[in-house]
């Protein structure tokens, strides 16, 4: 069978980003995302910022999966009917049109999605859902959910729902996971469900059961999956994913 071709979103600098190209705009997209697409057997592909629904539309079609990636920086609260409270750096408007179009596209075409951590976070927006926009500020937790060591070593464990996709991917109820967030999902549409939270509450995964494989995680699995078996069947399960949908298309 044809390698699933994995439509990945880069950030985005327009030209103000000292640590992604200075004054010069520039796609920025961590190796390791690719890599870990690459180790599952699909072909990672980088995604241009088209702009509406028409080009994201044509762009989807070219895919059999999309991989929405973690940012750095922060979606516009206006994007979900809030003003901004804290401040802290806002993600581009090239990358937030292009996360929100194909998350909405992808739903709709039941094209198999994996969001991690403000991926996520996007994708829970793109069809109607909030965030906290500071942990921290908002919640009473001891628990660091953006500690200051290696995205590399775990930082506390979830729980993960019964029935749920996670739970049948991980095989187990609880896992131990690594952390680099200080926004999270607060409420979730009426179409997604919250399939793992954090001891303290946060959630820490999101799925959609009408969808064949709509799954988002707060943490970073590719900076695990080498050593951690779990991390990787994440990306193996949307690699299979990915050739059903092909399968299905041809």
């Amino acid at each position: 069978m044809v390698k699933p071709i994995i439509g990945i979103t880069p950030d985005f600098n327009p030209g103000n980003r000292e640590d992604m190209g200075g004054k010069e705009p520039t796609y920025f997209l961590r190796a390791r995302y690719l890599q870990a697409v690459q180790d599952a057997g699909g072909v990672p592909m980088v995604l241009p910022l088209v702009r509406g629904l028409t080009q994201q539309e044509f762009l989807l079609q070219r895919l059999d999966g999309l991989l929405v990636t973690g940012s750095g920086s922060d979606l516009a609260p206006e994007l979900y009917g809030e003003r901004q409270r804290y401040p802290f750096q806002r993600m581009s408007e090239e990358r937030a049109q292009l996360e929100l179009g194909l998350s909405k596209l992808a739903f709709r075409h039941a094209l198999p999605t994996l969001g991690i951590c403000g991926g996520m976070q996007s994708m829970n927006v793109a069809l109607g859902g909030t965030l906290i926009q500071d942990i921290p500020s908002q919640l009473a937790t001891k628990i660091q959910h953006r500690p200051k060591k290696s995205a590399t070593k775990t930082a506390h464990l979830i729980h993960i729902e019964p029935s749920s996709l996670l739970r049948r991917i991980a095989k187990r109820s609880s896992i131990a996971v690594n952390s680099s967030h200080h926004q999270s999902v607060k409420s979730v549409p009426s179409s997604f469900q919250a399939t793992a939270v954090a001891p303290d509450g946060v959630i820490e995964a999101i799925e959609a059961s009408t969808h064949p494989f709509w799954l988002g995680v707060q943490w970073h699995p590719e900076y695990l999956y080498r050593q951690d078996a779990i991390q990787k069947r994440i990306f193996f399960a949307l690699i299979k994913a990915a050739k059903q949908f092909a399968a299905r298309r041809t």
